[in-house]
């Protein structure tokens, strides 16, 4: 079984577990449209929403029936059976879909410390029971090496720490999926190389349209980053920041990010990430549905 059939299929399957929206049909939209919880990161730190109003927010709000959890914001709550329950009956009640946890503080996936690197593995494994229960069909993880060692050798930790998580994973039917989230991680060439060595149906990709900063000196080519990632993607990231007059992101080109997206024969979810600060959080993920929808009109 490939990458890509098996996220299809591990989302149906979850899907049979609730009465939220199933992955999109083949004959359905270019693609369907998800939102992260990141998108709302200054209005949870403070306080002004909780956690558990999300899957609301996200359907009352931008008419969006896809979340993407971030841990940060439950990190306390991953064994915790009654509050997982509540997170997903809130969820189902409002026809939303659970997608995916991103989970960061878990440790190195590619420490140096052989101790440290199983150990980070293992922080995990309640991420994915979690993920499970929350009907999703991944955990966003962290290509994470420290920075020590060479290239090759960061390379060869990383797919180490990767395929043990993914192994785990597979028996709950659980993809681990990573995202180019700085180091060498944003280097699309490095990454895809990480892929192809651990080489699991359950381990992917989350491609970043934004997250190309390798070092303070160096800016990996986003449009290249993306295009090496996309065969292994289980999901994508619709990184936005700032919006011409015409609601164009300024950053990104959008048509041209999702054409490679496309070309990939990929045709699941899209999710919002607004990090910008010239709107409001509301604002800027409403710009970012509003992009991702013209642009996929156009592209029909």
């Amino acid at each position: 079984m490939d990458r890509r059939h098996f996220i299809k299929q591990a989302g149906l399957a979850l899907g049979a577990l609730s009465t939220a929206p199933a992955l999109s049909a083949a004959k359905g939209p270019l693609f369907e449209i998800s939102v992260a919880q990141w998108s709302l990161h200054k209005t949870l730190f403070a306080g002004k929403m909780d956690h558990l109003d999300y899957a609301k927010v996200a359907k009352k709000e931008f008419g969006i029936e896809a979340v993407e959890y971030v841990n940060q914001f439950f990190k306390d709550k991953a064994t915790n059976g009654n509050y997982l329950m509540e997170m997903r009956r809130r969820a189902e009640g409002e026809g939303v879909r659970s997608l995916l946890i991103m989970i960061d503080g878990e440790g190195n996936l590619g420490d140096a410390d052989d101790n440290q690197r199983q150990q980070a593995v293992e922080n995990h494994h309640k991420w994915v029971e979690a993920a499970k229960f929350l009907g999703c069909h991944s955990i966003r993880v962290n290509a994470a090496t420290g920075n020590k060692g060479s290239y090759d050798e960061q390379m060869d930790r990383a797919a180490e720490g990767l395929s043990a998580l993914a192994s785990f994973a597979e028996s709950y039917r659980i993809g681990v999926i990573v995202e180019n989230h700085g180091g060498l991680s944003s280097n699309g060439a490095w990454l895809a190389g990480v892929m192809k060595k651990v080489d699991l149906p359950n381990c992917g990709t989350l491609p970043d349209f934004g997250n190309f900063r390798v070092s303070n000196d160096e800016m990996y080519d986003r449009y290249q980053g993306v295009r090496e990632l996309m065969p292994y993607a289980h999901a994508v990231s619709a990184k936005s920041h700032d919006f011409d007059g015409e609601g164009n992101e300024v950053h990104t080109d959008y048509r041209k990010m999702m054409k490679i997206v496309l070309a990939a024969k990929y045709s699941g979810f899209v999710g919002i990430e607004y990090e910008g600060s010239k709107l409001s959080e509301m604002q800027g993920i409403q710009a970012t549905k509003n992009l991702l929808e013209k642009v996929r009109d156009e592209l029909s």
